[in-house]
């Protein structure tokens, strides 16, 4: 078993890096074609594809340091690498978003000549390239954090250089030469849109988050339903990465039930992976008599 895990991680290394060279040969391909034909839409394109190149890098890189197991330094693991470049890339894009959305104002106001078909010919290029990265990287993203903030990077700049084939073409009709900068606000608007609703997530995990599913209320719920449980206070509820969650909590059990003390933490455990595969759990149980009184139920409190 992990065997194959090993195959398939390396599998999936190679897969980034061949991302990562056809993207690097595209923005400077895309750069040229953007000098020589004054486009400020290819150019801006060719930005955001340095960008696409860069978080496949930072992911590729953050995947091998997740994979390094626990020690005396990070006793949970490296996992939070992923986590750790899904922000770089995501803010990153943001900013991006932001520099291209204030060019194409300017070039609104005062727009410059374009060459369309220069445009038309380097986004065509632009685009099955983009595609291929995203055949490439398709995959990996479903089940990662930091990969899916790459290939949105790639996403965006696909449908990128579909607008910048519009924007060419409507300047070899009708020189509409504002097409350009109209082009590159829609660029700049919709990965702001993309990159602004996914940096939640990501956020959340660093800050030590509850997960969406399952709520923290359901889990003290389930511990609450196991017999012989008193009640729960002082719950921590946390991703520790994408796909593990954490629990921390303290238990105090019902009078007379301390002779079981060991059952009902193992019945408690059982509930929690197998109803919300919750594999982490740190439970401190108290009797009856002794108690925290007046415990806060979720975070610390007095007790």
């Amino acid at each position: 078993m992990s065997r194959h895990h090993h195959h398939h991680d390396h599998g999936g290394d190679r897969r980034l890096s061949a991302a990562v060279v056809v993207n690097l040969g595209l923005t400077v391909a895309q750069v040229a074609g953007g000098l020589l034909s004054g486009s400020l839409a290819l150019i801006a394109d060719a930005l955001h594809n340095l960008s696409d190149a860069m978080s496949l890098i930072i992911a590729l890189v953050a995947r091998r340091i997740a994979r390094r197991p626990p020690d005396a330094r990070m006793t949970f693991g490296y996992a939070r690498a992923e986590t750790v470049a899904a922000l770089i890339n995501y803010t990153t894009l943001i900013l991006i978003a932001l520099y291209l959305g204030y060019e194409a104002v300017a070039g609104l106001i005062s727009p410059d000549p374009v060459g369309g078909w220069i445009m038309i010919v380097v986004a065509g290029i632009a685009l099955v390239v983009d595609l291929v990265t995203a055949a490439l990287t398709y995959a990996m993203s479903k089940q990662s954090q930091n990969i899916r903030a790459a290939f949105l990077h790639n996403l965006a700049d696909a449908l990128g250089s579909v607008a910048v084939i519009v924007a060419g073409v409507l300047v070899l009709l009708h020189d509409w030469w504002r097409v350009d900068s109209i082009a590159t606000l829609g660029i700049a608007g919709y990965v702001l849109w993309m990159s602004a609703t996914e940096i939640g997530g990501v956020i959340r995990i660093l800050m030590l988050g509850a997960p969406d599913e399952p709520s923290t209320g359901e889990v003290i719920g389930a511990i609450r339903g196991v017999d012989g449980v008193g009640d729960v206070h002082h719950a921590h509820l946390w991703q520790m990465e994408e796909h593990a969650t954490a629990l921390q909590a303290h238990v105090t059990l019902d009078a007379g039930r301390w002779g079981n003390a060991d059952a009902i933490k193992a019945e408690i455990k059982v509930r929690l992976r197998e109803r919300f595969g919750i594999g982490h759990a740190t439970l401190e149980l108290e009797c009856a008599r002794h108690g925290c009184v007046d415990a806060a139920v979720v975070g610390h409190g007095d007790s």
